[in-house]
């Protein structure tokens, strides 16, 4: 890891936050606001390119290739973590590991809405004391 690393990182990252939130923005105008269709479009958009990306640069350039740290790690994972994830899930089965990726995809869904769930009941404890 080297400075240079760490910079198109947070490059990335930036842009990345940048997209989502134009990009979510730009879909909720468009629809109602009974559905996180925002969210759930930069989930899916970004999931997609995660998956171009990793074919395209990770298959295809060196390891150490900057711009998969800038747009796999930078961009991407400030666009939606979620991609990732679906990354892991896709990798898992293509190993053959698939009560790993089932597993993983229960625990994570499940989990997380409970932490967030147990986050949001925590806060209006904490705000209304």
């Amino acid at each position: 890891m080297d400075g240079l690393h760490i910079l198109m990182v947070g490059l990335g990252g930036a842009l990345g936050a940048i997209g989502r939130y134009l990009t979510v923005v730009a879909v909720n105008n468009f629809t109602s606001g009974h559905f996180p269709w925002g969210t759930f479009v930069v989930n899916i958009v970004g999931s997609f390119l995660l998956g171009l990306a990793f074919v395209f640069i990770v298959e295809r350039l060196p390891a150490e290739s900057l711009f998969r740290t800038l747009l796999m790690v930078g961009f991407l994972g400030a666009f939606t973590t979620f991609s990732t994830f679906s990354l892991e899930v896709v990798t898992l089965v293509e190993k053959g590991n698939l009560v790993d990726a089932g597993a993983y995809v229960l625990m994570s869904v499940i989990l997380c809405v409970i932490a967030t769930s147990a986050a949001v009941v925590i806060g209006r404890m904490l705000v209304s004391s």
